[in-house]
């Protein structure tokens, strides 16, 4: 069994102001996809400048956050937030959920490309290999946050929680390092590689789909479901594995249609 390291999540607190780990998550995540898309700015858009790209990565960040708050009151646990809407803005707490972000970059990107002449695809191809950046600060978050932690486990790496978080106190899979590995390295890995030859518009995107769903489905057989919810069919289907299924659906529809509909297309390759 591995040690949990205790790790404050308040990273920095100057007299009332506390400026906590997962928020720090988010920056690192924002900042790491402004730096990856200003290395792929020039092929993916001659023209555009580091201003339009800083425009873009700030309303691609407003949807994640307003997507990911509202998915997981939505998904996750509407009663609560109707019963005391204050909590919604207590953003610091953790209650983000990726599908519900997932959409508000889909909404964001739309509409700033028609503003500034480019299709949905072809913003959401550029984009898509920056997303597990932020994937990945997000489940360190969650793991100095000691929340979202796997079902118990005699395997050698299982970690104890602290008793704030697991009161029953059982070795468990550290599920949000499965997820950090899967949706933030090996993502990444997978679509930067993938991106670097040219490919059809829409691969891009279909890819991520694919790979997001196929990782989180897979993992959430060891993720405790929210207590609030529990399993929803069979005593092992999650609320996360019902949103990912359209996700691998829609990935596999959308690389089938990128090489039956336009092979001859290419967007912007990585590097």
């Amino acid at each position: 069994m591995l040690p949990y390291p205790q790790i404050d999540p308040v990273a920095l607190a100057i007299g009332p102001l506390k400026i906590h780990w997962y928020g720090l998550m988010y920056l690192i995540g924002i900042g790491g996809a402004w730096l990856l898309a200003s290395r792929r700015l020039n092929r993916f858009d001659p023209t555009w400048t580091k201003e339009k790209l800083s425009d873009l990565i700030f309303w691609l960040s407003m949807g994640v956050i307003v997507g990911g708050r509202l998915g997981y009151v939505l998904f996750y646990d509407l009663s609560a937030y109707l019963a005391n809407p204050t909590l919604i803005f207590e953003v610091w707490k953790g209650g983000m959920a990726f599908h519900g972000g997932f959409i508000g970059v889909m909404i964001a990107a739309w509409w700033f490309g028609r503003r500034n002449g480019k299709s949905f695809f072809q913003l959401m191809d550029f984009v898509a290999p920056m997303v597990p950046i932020g994937l990945g600060a997000g489940r360190i978050g969650n793991f100095i946050n000691a929340e979202l932690w796997g079902k118990p486990t005699d395997l050698p790496w299982a970690m104890v929680f602290p008793p704030f978080s697991d009161p029953a106190q059982l070795p468990r899979h550290p599920s949000q390092l499965y997820q950090f590995a899967l949706e933030g390295v090996a993502l990444f890995l997978i679509l930067w590689l993938f991106s670097r030859k040219p490919r059809p518009t829409m691969a891009v995107s279909g890819m991520f789909a694919l790979f997001y769903g196929i990782f989180r489905f897979v993992v959430e057989f060891v993720r405790v479901p929210d207590a609030q919810l529990g399993y929803l069919a069979f005593g092992w289907v999650t609320m996360g594995q019902i949103l990912c299924i359209p996700m691998i659906v829609a990935g596999l529809f959308l690389i089938w249609l990128a090489y039956h509909r336009e092979p001859k297309t290419p967007v912007t390759s990585a590097a």
